[in-house]
């Protein structure tokens, strides 16, 4: 996925949050047992420490604070930082008039902070191992830049632009559903095949592709030339890939274990492109509703 030559975006959107060595204490169980965490955080609305376990004990700061700066598309093209700026003015962009006009409410810009090593949230403390997460009691997107690769080298996506910015479109994802009220509806503390937890990740990617539809003709306020060129296939297959590589059942077998539904907390590989799919060919708001759907 590529921003159009000569764009220009403009800095302070993004937050860089720096980090805390140390700072967050994270329960045992080896290197597996972080892997599942990083999953299970993924993109989940959840407190970091619910899931880990963490709790702050101090550090000293070790990443740079303040925002990131103006870019150009050209930048945004070749590196994570520039590109993350650069998708979130894009996905402000669409969902300024699309959340409006489908779920009748005014869009609300979460806060989006990039940090490294460890993270203080309105949901408790996180490390960069669990990956990254929208918190809803700030209404904030964290990004750890470094789980790209992770994305790639522990769960066999094949990387790519258009992958890191599918990442960044789900947490969105989830801020949408928390201005439509559905975090309060749902019960996001079971697992399982039809669970709300599966359910609201579900939607969460049919919202990310619903972004990715139409990111080709979403203008930019400023210039009114459309953020992104047209998406190539071979660029869509690296969303697709990203949303496999991140279903229950890859994560259960690539962790050693057998596929067990009765776990599942954001749907299988099979699911996750399906609803990223019906997003992305046309769908509205009503038609990812996942929370609410028959069968999923």
């Amino acid at each position: 996925m590529t921003f159009n030559e000569g764009g220009q975006f403009e800095g302070g959107r993004v937050r860089k949050g720096g980090g805390r060595r140390g700072a967050v204490a994270v329960g045992g169980g080896g290197g597996v047992a972080i892997v599942i965490a990083l999953v299970y955080m993924l993109v989940t609305g959840n407190s970091p420490t619910d899931i880990l376990g963490g709790t702050t004990s101090g550090g000293q700061g070790t990443g740079e604070t303040g925002y990131i700066g103006e870019c150009t598309a050209e930048e945004a093209n070749s590196g994570p930082e520039c590109r993350l700026n650069a998708a979130v003015q894009s996905l402000d962009a669409y969902w300024e008039t699309t959340l409006p006009e489908q779920g009748g409410v005014e869009y609300q810009l979460p806060e989006v902070v990039s940090f490294t090593d460890a993270v203080d949230t309105g949901c408790g403390s996180a490390t960069s191992a669990t990956g990254p997460f929208y918190c809803p009691a700030d209404m904030t997107v964290y990004e750890d830049l470094a789980f790209y690769d992770q994305l790639s080298s522990q769960f066999g996506a094949k990387g790519g632009p258009l992958a890191e910015m599918y990442v960044t479109a789900h947490e969105f994802g989830h801020h949408i559903e928390n201005q439509l009220g559905l975090f309060e509806r749902a019960d996001r503390s079971g697992t399982g095949p039809e669970s709300d937890s599966v359910r609201i990740e579900l939607m969460a990617d049919c919202l990310a592709g619903m972004w990715a539809g139409t990111a080709a003709t979403t203008e930019d306020p400023d210039t009114g030339v459309p953020f992104l060129e047209p998406i190539t296939r071979p660029e869509l297959e690296q969303a697709l890939s990203a949303a496999a590589a991140v279903g229950d059942d890859n994560i259960q077998r690539r962790s050693g274990g057998d596929v067990n539904p009765e776990a599942f907390s954001h749907g299988s590989s099979e699911q996750r492109v399906k609803w990223f799919g019906i997003g992305y060919n046309g769908g509205t708001i009503q038609d990812c509703n996942a929370l609410d759907a028959s069968s999923l």
